[in-house]
Formats: structure tokens, sequence, C-alpha cells
């Protein structure tokens, strides 16, 4: 039996780690071009002096969002002075002032004015940097449902979708990301910012298997050595990805399984090592599911966890009737904790042959067990 020669201590496996950041952003966007196409579109007027038009970008987590905004506001950095694009990360920065301060880094290239002076003062300063570049503003205001949540969304809106009525500047273009698709931000604005925000909405869906292998393909071939990863293991991986609906579980898990292999000291990724970054990779994501359920509905897929996990018929009609005697709903809301379980991810209903349709988890049932009892959750094994 041969053994794969082990690394040096001053080697590595990665060409370019910087590939698998998640702020990592490709020179080609695989799978996106309809979507990079009407973004330019809504930019293109302020290549000719007019203004940017507006956008609502939305789709599950891991399909694109991000990346695609970053991309093209990339190229526009590249090519023209005449539009000066803002990236606001809203997780971070959803204060009035924390977001007019990102934006007039980003304008003028050094950092706002310390936290205390007015607001109007930052504000001023944007306008000031874009007549002297005589630019348009384009703001992308990414995960913009936090700012509904810390309520400065229409505030904001309004704001800068209206500074060239105070200020002699063409009217900003405002881009506004979500991933939580129960969530529609066009009608969360309120009628004065209506009168001013016309976006136009661009869906993302999730990639496919074949579209996460070919983005992996991509990515291994920039960021690690030749032979590091085979084949069938990058199929495995776009399978898991695919499974969670976002590409970028499949990036990090190559990463992952690629540290665990520099960590060994060999030179190729084995099943093994998939299989430990897999848990390693989805756990996360399975416990942010689980947290944005309502505490019925954990209920209900901790029960349908213990079931699956001890061999029973997962039957939809079968869990409902069995589930009764811990869980005593009435079937039209038994169903739509169940719809409610699809739409999070955590849960697939399969036809099943004949009649009716089978519960069947896309994680491993400890899994979604631990999930829904870790001590931050409200969901609590049944018996």
């Amino acid at each position: 039996m041969t053994h794969s020669p082990l690394l040096r201590s001053d080697q590595t496996l990665f060409r370019d780690p910087d590939v698998f950041e998640l702020t990592f952003v490709p020179e080609h966007l695989h799978h996106r071009d309809a979507q990079v196409r009407e973004l330019a579109f809504l930019i293109s007027p302020a290549l000719r002096g007019g203004s940017a038009l507006s956008a609502i970008l939305r789709g599950p987590p891991g399909t694109g969002k991000t990346t695609t905004v970053r991309r093209i506001f990339h190229e526009v950095t590249e090519e023209t002075r005449r539009i000066v694009p803002a990236y606001v990360n809203c997780r971070h920065d959803h204060t009035l002032l924390a977001v007019y301060r990102s934006i007039f880094k980003q304008v003028s290239g050094y950092p706002a004015p310390l936290a205390g002076r007015y607001l109007d003062d930052v504000k001023e300063g944007i306008a000031a940097r874009l007549q002297d570049r005589n630019a348009a503003l384009v703001v992308c205001l990414d995960d913009a449902d936090e700012l509904i949540v810390a309520g400065t969304y229409n505030t904001l809106l309004y704001q800068i979708l209206r500074l060239y009525e105070k200020w002699d500047v063409r009217k900003a273009g405002v881009f506004a990301v979500t991933s939580n698709l129960g969530l529609n931000l066009g009608a969360e604005a309120d009628p004065s910012v209506r009168s001013v925000f016309h976006p136009t909405e661009i869906t993302f869906l999730p990639y496919t298997r074949t579209e996460i292998r070919e983005i992996l393909t991509d990515r291994a071939r920039q960021g690690l050595y030749p032979r590091v990863i085979s084949k069938p293991l990058l199929d495995r991986i776009a399978t898991v990805a695919a499974g969670e609906q976002d590409v970028r579980v499949g990036i990090d898990l190559v990463r992952q399984a690629v540290l665990l292999a520099e960590k060994d000291g060999r030179r190729r990724v084995t099943h093994a090592d998939v299989t430990a970054a897999a848990r390693a990779v989805t756990a996360p994501g399975l416990l942010n599911r689980a947290a944005r359920l309502s505490a019925d509905e954990r209920a209900l897929l901790s029960w349908i966890a213990e079931r699956s996990r001890d061999g029973g018929d997962m039957a939809s009609g079968a869990v409902f009737e069995a589930a009764q005697e811990y869980l005593p709903v009435g079937k039209t809301t038994y169903h739509e904790h169940l719809n409610a379980l699809t739409r999070a991810g955590i849960v697939d209903l399969v036809p099943r042959a004949g009649r009716g349709r089978e519960v069947r988890l896309r994680y491993d049932a400890g899994d979604v067990a631990a999930a829904c009892s870790s001590p931050d959750r409200t969901c609590k094994n049944p018996d």
C-alpha cells in the first residue's frame, strides 16, 4: 500500500487562500449573466450624465446576490469616475450615522468625521465629493431587512434618494438586498419613500447541483494546486451544497476539507476529510435555520427528528397521527408548520408511490434533534 508523500512544514495546498473567502469576487460570475445585465442596465443612465435606477435583489442565502453586486461595483470603479458605488453591510452598519459614515469613506477614500458631529456634516461631505467628481452615487444596502429591525429603513431610503434636493448632486440609485423571502422590501417602504423609490425586482434562484459543481471547480482551479481535490469529491461537495441550497456551503466545505488534509501533512483531500468538514460546515447553517422557526415549529421538527432516528413511518399522515400524543395541533396547523419547515430548508416533502408525501430530513436526524435542544433554542424533545 502506497501513501501520498507528506507536505513539508513550509508547504501549503492553497495556491490562493483568498479564493475561498466569502468576500472574494471572481473574475467571472457563473450562471448570473441575466442578473449582471439587469444591474448594468440600471446603472447605465449614470454613465450618460443621468441618475442610476434602483433595484431590490431577492433570493435565499448563498445565491450570489452580494457577489454579483460586488462584481458590478468593481467593474464600475475600474472603468469610470462618473459613478461612485458604495456597499453597506447592514448587519454591521444599521444606524443612520453608521451607514452614512460607510458611504462617506467609500466616496472620499478616508474616514468620516468622528461620531458626535452632526449627521448633516457627513451627508454634506458626501455631496461635496460627488460634486467635485461630477459623479452619481449608487448605494447597495445589503441585508436591508436589518434596517427594518433597527427602525432606520424608511428614513435612510428617503434621505439617500432625496440628497439631490438639498445639495446639487444627481439622484442616487439604491440596490436593496434581502435573503428573507417572506419580506417585501417594496411594501415596507412608506408612501413618502415610494414616491422616489421605484425599484426593479431582481430574483436570484438557488444554484442547481450542476451549477454549484462548475463554481466549485473554478474556485479549486484558482485557489488550489493541481490534484489536491479529486473530481468525485467535488461532486460530493456539490451535492451537499445543493442540498443546503447555498453555494457558500460548498466553497467553505472545500476550504475546510483542504485545511484538514494540510493539517495532517497530506497532499490530497480524502473522503474522510470531506465527511469531517461537512459536519462542521453544515451545523451552523442548521442552527441558524432552526433559530428562525417558531417554538411550535421547532417542537414539531424535534418530534420529526426523533421519529426519523427511531426508524418510524415518515409518511406525512402517519407523522401527524403519531405526533398527536405529544403535539396536540389540528391538521391545518400541522400542515402550516410542515410547510414552514420546508421553506426553512430543513425538511423535504417527497411524493410517495400512490398517494401522500413522505417527510424527509435534509440533515442527520441526530443533528436536527441537537439543534432543537441546544441551550439557546426553545424547542425541546417531546418526550
